[in-house]
């Protein structure tokens, strides 16, 4: 099965698409469905939205935007 992340835009629903936005890449999100990122299996899914930042002060911590995120099976 296929699947794909999500997340609800810090705009809320003045986004098209009821205020969802999909992963595409490169840590760029969009609201239209047809342009996500599409996963085959939910590992490698999962993995990206386990996604981790470590900052100049050497503090790891993952940003609001993964988790946030939602994975969502097709």
């Amino acid at each position: 099965m296929p699947y794909h992340i999500q997340k609800t835009s810090i705009l809320g629903t003045s986004v098209p698409e009821n205020g969802i936005e999909y992963y595409t890449e490169d840590d760029s999100w969009t609201n239209t469905y047809a342009n996500r990122k599409i996963y085959t299996n939910k590992s490698d899914a999962d993995a990206q939205k386990a996604t981790t930042v470590t900052s100049n002060l050497g503090i790891t911590y993952q940003p609001l935007w993964w988790k946030n995120s939602t994975v969502v099976e097709e």
